[in-house]
């Protein structure tokens, strides 16, 4: 296919050239209804907010520009389907779990996936299997998983429907995708990908392998994270002979908007297009940016900037080099203490931040200037704070009990208690930090003394805590004992 062609960003382009007079919505007309907004950021990309009609398509029932512009990121991706996703990878990972499982399906997945996967599990009322990812004691984070694991997980499930992926980590650790895929086809499963983190990985060899290069089912990808496009803009991808298209567009149409943003689609159409044609060279100048800074950080007493290193250790098969990951307890501090520092101090923000380090992603966007101003950044802290004691990483909670279904207890009555009261109850609600979102304890397992514990640090550290009610975590709903 041809992948110059912008098929939907030019029919948006001339509806507005053909200066159409609006009896449709949106109500600010081009604009002219949000004057104090349409000045600062331009007539244009108000202009292009429109709605569907028949020469710019219909989102939800696509026959004409969508259509051919979902063909074309479906190709660009080596899928046979793609669609257009306006409610970012979240939706696409609830469509995915809805899609591959029924009510009370097993759906094997990783402790360490993102929240949207239990709000996929509880939609679709599928039952959760957990994998622990392997640990790396000394960044205190979570890996991957094993081909080890995942056989033992089919041994004690041979009836599951679905192997859940991510790939990669938010910290650019990716699994045998491969080896993976294989395994649960052998055994009649799905695999769904979660690929938020990696919407650029199949425009260059130097990354891992995605989950339609393996041959995998499905994959959802944050094109707005890396590859190019506006926040909130995604794809999901069907390569399959398990799930059905009719299904998956089915189960789109439960969720999907029926005003879709065309600023947000053509945004996916150009990124689409340039990653197709020139994402090699794009991509090949945000990793020499990366292993740059990586180099020069490492020389930076105290800092460790991991990457390829950890090829080969419990839970890395390969490694995304764009994901600049650095620890930092050789400084003493915490990633919540750098994060603030480069915030307040250097005008730097950075990706997130963790108890021992701090996330930096770099992308096709990103200029040298940009990496100098970081590496000089954080030798300035390093040489103010100067090499402290190394200090053994707290380990994370291993995975709670699952007492009850995260859909039976997301319907259950619930009640509150003090957040120090909580141990030995059955969490009502999830807790997690966010970002990256990925839950420290999920609805319907017990709480343990070591998962209040580890709130109880979050909250010392004034990290961003999501999910429950009490917006400071000082409360926790619960379902009881029992």
């Amino acid at each position: 296919m041809n992948q110059d062609r912008t098929p939907l960003f030019d029919a948006v382009k001339k509806y507005i050239q053909d200066n159409v007079v609006q009896f449709h919505v949106p109500g600010h007309k081009q604009g002219r209804g949000i004057k104090e907004f349409c000045d600062f950021v331009g007539e244009h990309v108000l202009q292009m907010d429109a709605n569907g009609m028949e020469e710019l398509d219909f989102a939800n029932n696509p026959t004409g520009v969508i259509y051919e512009a979902e063909r074309l990121i479906a190709n660009a991706f080596g899928a046979q389907y793609g669609y257009f996703l306006v409610n970012g990878t979240t939706a696409g990972v609830q469509a995915m779990i809805m899609s591959a499982c029924e009510p009370g399906d097993k759906i094997i997945l990783p402790r360490n996936a993102h929240k949207s996967t239990i709000g996929g599990v509880i939609l679709s009322g599928a039952m959760p299997v957990y994998i622990q990812p392997e640990i790396n004691e000394r960044l205190g984070i979570a890996m991957g998983i094993t081909e080890e694991s995942l056989k033992k997980a089919i041994k004690d499930n041979p009836d599951a429907k679905a192997v859940f992926i991510i790939n990669p980590t938010y910290y650019g650790v990716a699994s045998d995708m491969k080896s993976i895929t294989r395994i649960a086809h052998r055994h009649g499963m799905a695999v769904i990908a979660d690929e938020a983190h990696g919407a650029h990985m199949s425009f260059h060899n130097d990354f891992p392998l995605t989950a339609m290069e393996v041959g995998a089912d499905m994959s959802a990808a944050s094109m707005h994270k890396t590859g190019g496009s506006m926040t909130q803009s995604s794809v999901l991808l069907l390569r399959s002979n398990l799930i059905a298209p009719g299904r998956v567009k089915q189960i789109l149409n439960l969720t999907h908007t029926t005003s879709s943003s065309y600023v947000l689609m053509s945004s996916l159409d150009i990124a689409r297009k340039q990653l197709a044609t020139n994402g090699s060279e794009l991509l090949d100048d945000a990793l020499q940016l990366a292993r740059w800074a990586r180099d020069e950080i490492n020389s930076i007493d105290g800092l460790y900037a991991f990457g390829k290193d950890l090829v080969g250790t419990p839970g890395c098969f390969d490694f995304d080099e764009t994901k600049l990951g650095i620890n930092v307890m050789g400084l003493g501090l915490t990633g919540y203490q750098i994060e603030k520092k480069l915030r307040k101090e250097y005008k730097i923000q950075v990706e997130m931040s963790d108890l021992y380090n701090i996330l930096c992603i770099v992308s096709i966007g990103h200029r040298k200037e940009d990496m100098d101003t970081l590496v000089n950044a954080l030798e300035d802290i390093a040489i103010k704070q100067g090499v402290r004691e190394y200090k053994a990483a707290t380990m994370l909670p291993h995975n709670p009990q699952m007492i009850v279904s995260p859909r039976d207890a997301f319907y259950s009555d619930k009640k509150v208690v003090a957040l120090e009261d909580s141990v030995g109850e059955i969490a009502g609600e999830m807790v997690m930090a966010y970002p990256p979102g990925i839950p420290v304890v999920c609805m319907g397992e017990r709480i343990s003394k070591d998962i209040v514990e580890y709130i109880k640090l979050l909250k010392e550290e004034k990290c961003q805590l999501q999910g429950t009610a009490d917006p400071y975590a000082n409360k926790i709903r619960v379902l009881g004992k029992e």
